[in-house]
């Protein structure tokens, strides 16, 4: 089973370690899962109930039920949980871990296996599926947690046929963004993320975020682009953008207000943010789930 060896509590990165005895693994989540960590196991995901933001890499967005995606191992990662009451629904999401090396070298290497390669390639990069895809392989996600051997490895087979026959997958991180192997790196990406998650609705300056993570600002704006293959700007108001996309679904509260819940310092800046981001304006956008 897995064990956490960094408290979740910590703000360092999670080392999750593998015991490769059980293979592959497969639960439900019940709790809150909203750790900026990497593993080096490959992680699929299975959003049931919840909603949030989610974090992969340099790809930040919004998640909701059905939201279905595979990651491969390395990537830094988190899914925090939008909840007023931080009361989670029980089995709000299905997570697998799985090695590589749990498929075996020489049936990988097979002709027939070619689209699982191609799958675990593109899982660089992060991989989502559409909600159709989504409900293809819950059934056979959910048969996982529950059966062993045999039946287990078969369920675990016809996600992965979902996956690889899929029409829509979708690329999650930039072209240019590779995990980063540095731990020192790691560990200040880890400090700069939970400080930008915690602080994002309030005034940051470079000079701010930088001390974070004790470099100057002009290391560290390059730092934080060779990390996450954006500017520390872009990934400030994609970050905000992404509450206030959730705010204006999800209530009632006025655009204004938002704006300034969010961050962002005037209502035009917001406005401009926003439609960069989103492709429309925020009463458009809002007016779509209306």
């Amino acid at each position: 089973m897995y064990r956490h060896i960094i408290s979740p509590m910590d703000a360092d990165l999670e080392r999750i370690s593998y015991d490769d005895k059980e293979g592959i693994v497969a639960r439900y989540l019940n709790n809150y899962e909203g750790i900026w960590h990497y593993h080096p196991e490959y992680e699929i995901v299975l959003n049931l109930k919840s909603n949030g933001t989610r974090i992969i890499g340099d790809s930040v967005e919004l998640f909701e039920a059905g939201n279905f995606v595979i990651i491969a191992g390395n990537i830094p990662h988190a899914w925090n949980y939008y909840t007023g009451d931080s009361v989670f629904p029980e089995k709000h999401g299905i997570m697998v871990h799985f090695h590589e090396s749990s498929l075996g070298d020489k049936l990988l290497s097979k002709h027939e296996m070619q689209e699982v390669r191609d799958l675990l390639k593109m899982a660089g990069r992060g991989v989502e599926f559409s909600s159709d895809d989504a409900s293809k392989a819950q059934v056979y996600l959910e048969a996982m947690t529950e059966s062993r051997g045999i039946d287990k490895i078969i369920n675990f087979f016809n996600v992965l046929r979902v996956m690889c026959r899929a029409e829509n997958k979708r690329l999650l991180c930039s072209h240019n963004y590779s995990a980063s192997e540095d731990t020192g790196g790691n560990k200040r990406m880890s400090d700069v993320y939970t400080y930008l998650r915690e602080n994002f609705f309030k005034p940051l300056t470079l000079n701010k975020v930088s001390a974070i993570a004790g470099m100057t600002p002009f290391a560290f704006s390059r730092f934080f682009k060779n990390q996450c293959g954006s500017g520390f700007v872009e990934y400030l108001n994609r970050l905000r953008t992404s509450k206030a996309c959730y705010l204006l679904r999800e209530t009632e509260f006025l655009i204004h207000d938002i704006a300034l819940q969010c961050g962002f310092e005037s209502i035009s800046n917001f406005n401009k943010q926003f439609r960069k981001t989103e492709g429309v304006s925020p009463r458009t956008y809002r007016a779509q789930f209306r």
